[in-house]
């Protein structure tokens, strides 16, 4: 129950969880978005690389980010590094420019859910040398891509329906 007494539809943690994976984030707000994401479906949140901002404790606050520390968080510098510290968490990488869907995607607990950049998405190069492992979000109208908070979220709501971790939601 939350402090205005009414119960909220929850549904039990998954064990091993999804990552979320960011690399090189550039945009504060989306990043915030995916942290809370993050709390509320108590996924790990890794940030890869250079940040476009500060998540030191006074701009977090500054930010208004009252449930950051709801957050797992983990930084790491680059793929190569989250690969050594997570090796069993198995790659799903998200582009704009993926031939296959993420509805086509087999989703496995533990699986590390990969987006890049705003600006640019992932590195190319790890694209082609992953290819049977990039998706992408089909959209109907002609916008280059998606907010990638948007995209994080149809994505691991996806990943959760897909492996019944929303089956049994209750309220509490």
């Amino acid at each position: 129950m939350l402090n205005d007494g009414r119960p909220r539809l929850r549904a039990a943690p998954l064990d091993p969880p999804f990552r979320i994976v960011l690399v090189e984030p550039e945009i504060p707000q989306n990043t915030g978005n995916i942290a809370r994401l993050a709390a509320a479906t108590q996924s790990p949140l890794h940030l890869l690389g250079r940040l476009g901002f500060r998540i030191d404790e006074r701009s977090v606050r500054r930010a208004g980010l009252d449930y950051w520390h709801l957050v797992t968080l983990e930084q790491q510098l680059d793929i190569a590094h989250f690969r050594h510290h997570h090796p069993n968490a198995r790659l799903r990488l998200f582009s704009a420019v993926a031939s296959r869907s993420y509805l086509d995607a087999d989703f496995r607990p533990g699986d590390a859910l990969v987006f890049g950049k705003e600006s640019v998405g992932l590195d190319p190069e790890l694209l082609a040398r992953m290819p049977d492992d990039v998706f992408g979000i089909p959209t109907l109208g002609p916008v280059r891509s998606l907010n990638l908070a948007n995209a994080v979220s149809i994505v691991l709501y996806e990943a959760l329906r897909q492996v019944g971790a929303l089956a049994g939601a209750a309220p509490g």
